[in-house]
């Protein structure tokens, strides 16, 4: 094989690697920071949201000065002229940046109230909203074996929310079925919040020549400003009381630095590989995922159903990409 062809290789499955790794990490310390019971008060999700955001800025930053030779006159003179100087086209993230948030919050709000596997294999309906959207809004018309995986996707998201589980102790099994819903509703809408705003930032991509990084700060801006705005209205009291940074430790900052990274690492992603890697890697978190969660969190007893269900759900994702390049193969979903 020539050195050429070996190097684009390598550089898939270092990729491949990058995003099982920082979707399984993610998932899982979300899911553990939001159950870990600590003398001090929870952190907030909206502080954490917020904080990402920050950190996401920076990165993509570095990343601007990087590309511009590590001039930071250069690096001022193209973020003034692409942000700045066209109002018009910044103003456009403002709708992704908005349902991004919401989409972030909704996501702590489902691992404080699923576990981890569980979330993990129903937010792969996600493909099915992005779907959906690309078709009603690009005009884009998916194949017969595209169509078939997404519902193969349904039935087997189906079978993984099966109830499985009788409980003798009636009040415990009510507060666990009200929590249980509370985080499927919660991933229901960050599935349709992430299709939509994955085609529509998809859209303003293809539509403009801007850099992704720059477009990154321009969404990170936004998602800055209406996650600061929501984090003080919901909790205006708690940050008075305690702080933007309460309850904050190693494995909060952790969480941070997982989310702000992930739309990187899915845009790396996206460069070097193809589709059905993509896929793969998904697949792969959602098993290293329900691993880990049977065996090191304790918090999730499998089922034959379940595996049913997560097999459909992973034969699904290679179905999709096994024909052309998905709905969405944008920086989109996080």
């Amino acid at each position: 094989m020539p050195p050429a062809s070996s190097h684009s290789y390598m550089i898939k499955y270092m990729s491949l690697g990058v995003l099982v790794l920082q979707t399984t990490s993610l998932v899982l310390t979300m899911r553990y920071s939001r159950t870990l019971i600590e003398d001090s008060p929870r952190y907030l999700a909206s502080s954490a949201v917020v904080s990402a955001e920050v950190l996401k800025i920076v990165i993509c930053t570095l990343l601007v000065f990087t590309e511009n030779g590590f001039s930071v006159r250069a690096m001022y003179q193209l973020l003034r002229e692409e942000i700045v100087k066209r109002p018009g086209e910044t103003m456009k993230l403002a709708i992704p940046a908005g349902i991004y948030t919401l989409q972030n919050n909704l996501l702590y709000v489902a691992l404080s109230n699923l576990d981890a596997a569980t979330y993990q294999v129903t937010y792969q309906l996600k493909i099915l909203t992005t779907a959906l959207f690309s078709v009603s809004m690009l005009g884009k018309k998916l194949s017969f074996h595209q169509w078939l995986s997404l519902l193969v996707l349904i039935t087997g998201i189906t079978l993984v929310q099966w109830p499985s589980v009788v409980n003798n102790d009636t009040e415990r099994q009510v507060l666990t079925a009200n929590s249980q819903f509370v985080g499927l509703m919660a991933v229901l809408m960050a599935c349709v919040s992430s299709g939509f705003a994955g085609v529509y930032f998809e859209k303003i991509l293809k539509e403009t020549r801007q850099s992704i990084w720059v477009r990154n700060i321009q969404l990170g801006l936004f998602g800055f400003v209406l996650g600061f705005g929501g984090m003080i209205i919901h909790d205006g009291p708690l940050l008075k009381q305690s702080g933007m940074f309460q309850g904050y430790n190693t494995i909060t900052c952790i969480v941070v630095v997982l989310q702000a990274l992930g739309g990187l690492v899915v845009a790396m992603v996206i460069k070097y590989a193809d589709n059905i890697l993509k896929g793969f890697a998904t697949s792969l978190s959602i098993i290293i995922s329900a691993l880990i969660s049977y065996l090191v969190l304790d918090d999730f007893s499998p089922t034959r159903v379940f595996f049913a269900g997560t097999l459909l759900v992973i034969l699904s994702t290679f179905l999709y990409g096994y024909e052309g390049k998905p709905a969405s193969s944008g920086v989109t979903s996080v």
